[in-house]
């Protein structure tokens, strides 16, 4: 009877070994969910609300607000842009902008601005220069 208790034991041990060893990190599966919706999304048109403050404990890099609207109801989301640093770095001049956002269908509420291949801010694509300030000094 100990030698069935240990046996499971064992297989108990074994069992969250190899789970924990095949577990994902976070911004893995945050890379696998973007190119996910990529892939399977449809694009609707939107708009980049603000550029949010960051928080401890929260994403390294700027946070978009942004908000579509699918099928008469309007989402408002929120993605991070640190892993995509091209279009992070053209975070502070984007809030104000129409953009395309591309959702899940299957799941409209999963939805993105930009992921690895693909951005939806016009005039600004993967390996260019951010946009520039606005000029105050025109009237």
């Amino acid at each position: 009877m100990a030698g069935g208790a240990a046996a499971a034991s064992a297989g108990v041990w074994i069992w969250r070994t190899v789970r924990l060893w095949r577990q994902k990190d976070p911004a893995e599966l945050e890379r696998r969910r973007r190119l996910a919706v990529n892939a399977r999304g449809r694009i609707s048109t939107g708009r980049i609300l603000e550029l949010l403050d960051p928080v401890s404990d929260g994403p390294a890099g700027p946070v978009l607000l942004y908000e579509y609207e699918v099928a008469g109801v309007t989402y408002q989301a929120a993605q991070d842009l640190g892993p995509l640093p091209e279009i992070a770095a053209a975070a502070p001049f984007l809030p104000g902008q129409t953009a395309s956002i591309k959702y899940d269908p299957r799941q409209p509420t999963n939805s993105i601005l930009a992921s690895e291949g693909w951005c939806g801010v016009p005039d600004l694509t993967r390996g260019t220069n951010p946009p520039s300030p606005p000029d105050e000094s025109s009237p």
